[in-house]
């Protein structure tokens, strides 16, 4: 299976494009400060669920979700003071709930994950 093929990265995908386009209306003073965070944390997401896929290892796949997990926390904090300080032309609730559902997905794939690797770690232990 293709990390193509994963719900949580066309979903990561989907709040990427979402993200760019609130990124837009952000005034020019913040088209090299936080319109740029913003979208450099947005694009990280599903990059981190796609180069963690293609690792062909538990561990890694684990470990690169836990980095999607953060630039997702990123993203979320960049989107929240955005509008905070009024800097958006629309509100960023759509995103941030995209964004909401979007962790419990990895939540749930990186508990899936553990539990995964634990029983395979399991199995390469030796029989006392």
């Amino acid at each position: 299976m293709s990390y193509r093929d994963l719900e949580v990265w066309k979903r990561a995908m989907d709040l990427a494009a979402e993200a760019y386009d609130l990124a837009k209306s952000l005034p020019d003073s913040e088209k090299f400060g936080l319109a740029q965070q913003i979208r450099r944390s947005a694009v990280s997401v599903p990059s981190c669920i796609a180069e963690g896929r293609g690792r062909l290892s538990t561990r890694e796949f684990a470990r690169f979700i836990a980095l999607a997990l953060g630039s997702l926390a990123e993203l979320e904090t960049q989107l929240l003071l955005a509008e905070r300080l009024d800097l958006t032309k629309r509100p960023a609730d759509a995103a941030l709930k995209s964004a909401d559902e979007l962790g419990r997905m990895l939540q749930s794939l990186r508990k899936t994950l553990d539990r995964n690797l634990a029983a395979e770690t399991q199995q390469t232990r030796p029989n006392r």
